[in-house]
């Protein structure tokens, strides 16, 4: 039995890391065929993330330099890109019956489907992950082959742009403030970092509690597009009377903070705003280590925990909000596909506030 198909299978486009550390090459390739239970779609829209700089280094920054080197476990050539809405072309044979043009968001921290994490809905943990975008290729590319139609999930009516972003810095941002308990207004919490993963974490937060949180950000620019996106107060971290008047402010420090930018300097300002009993969440991959003081940690019985991308279930979950107009869109920038290289270096300089989000065409 053929796969079910209304699409030609000719050649494709995607921008491919070929050498760790070098320029994205542009390459023309064979379209995939989809077999048994895949799914060919068509890259609509694709997010730009932090962590494709990384990966397109080859390494994280471990601090005391140290770092882990991603050349093992990534293999190149690869196409990078994870934050992707895709049409449906074609499936195979086992796929169902999914309608030839439908739009969906793609679940990409796809696991092995074997392993006991696997089995208990946690595949963005597994040890041998199928991630698109990491291990198999992904959305910088005309398009892209998804396992099984179980990683598609509906969006609704949400315009293709903020809906891609669900994939990560929505979904890392929602699975971190599902760590973080609830937020009231005598009991905030604290967000250190203001770029497109913290912003949509200000916004979810908004959404979810109905209060916004208090944001710590260096840089001014970003510090005003939090509070537009519903931030209660912005501090910046580098004025040396801010820990004190937000352990005054708090009576003591915050029960979670969230770090979106994982620098050793984020760290270690977080651990200094956290009441007793409190949790640090890292988020952000910046890179970096800190001293920390063991006997601290049981005598201020304080938890530091670290917050990974999120699951498949709460893709769905937070998608389900978006379809019934509970988020507020993000600051999002579309650009054609073919300025991947320059997205990327804009990224890498600081130059994106929000999002940036690649098109194969005009949308």
């Amino acid at each position: 039995m053929q796969p079910t198909c209304t699409h030609r299978f000719d050649m494709m486009k995607s921008y491919k890391v070929t050498r760790f550390g070098s320029p994205l090459e542009e390459v023309d390739e064979p379209t995939p065929v989809p077999k048994a239970t895949e799914v060919l779609l068509r890259v609509v829209a694709c997010g730009v993330c932090h962590s494709d700089l990384h990966i397109w280094d080859g390494h994280f920054d471990l601090g005391g330099g140290k770092q882990m080197d991603l050349s093992r476990g990534i293999l190149l050539p690869r196409t990078l890109g994870h934050e992707i809405v895709g049409e449906v072309v074609a499936m195979g044979a086992d796929a169902g019956d999914l309608a030839i043009g439908s739009r969906w968001v793609i679940y990409p921290w796809i696991g092995c489907g074997q392993c006991s994490l696997c089995k208990a809905g946690q595949e963005h943990l597994c040890a041998q992950p199928r991630s698109i975008g990491t291990s198999v290729d992904g959305g910088f590319s005309d398009h892209v082959v998804v396992p099984h139609p179980r990683y598609l999930v509906d969006f609704g009516n949400v315009p293709v742009d903020v809906a891609c972003t669900y994939a990560c810095s929505g979904l890392t941002a929602f699975s971190a403030l599902q760590k973080a308990g609830p937020v009231t207004p005598t009991d905030p919490i604290l967000i250190i970092g203001a770029g497109g993963v913290g912003q949509s974490a200000i916004r979810l937060c908004t959404a979810l509690h109905g209060i916004g949180p208090i944001v710590a950000d260096i840089d001014p620019a970003k510090r005003e597009a939090a509070l537009a996106a519903g931030a209660v107060r912005t501090v910046d971290p580098n004025d040396p009377e801010v820990k004190r008047a937000l352990l005054k402010s708090t009576g003591g420090g915050f029960a979670a903070v969230i770090d979106f930018v994982g620098a050793a300097s984020t760290a270690e300002f977080a651990m200094a705003m956290l009441r007793k009993g409190g949790t640090l969440i890292v988020v952000g991959l910046f890179g970096g280590s800190v001293e920390l003081s063991l006997p601290l940690l049981p005598l201020r019985s304080i938890n530091i925990r670290g917050s990974y991308v999120g699951t498949l279930d709460e893709l769905r979950e937070l998608a389900e909000l978006g379809r019934d107009g509970k988020i507020p869109g993000i600051v999002v920038a579309g650009r054609p596909m073919a300025q991947v290289r320059e997205a990327l270096e804009d990224l890498r300089s600081g130059k994106v506030a929000g999002r940036v989000v690649l098109h194969t065409e005009d949308i």
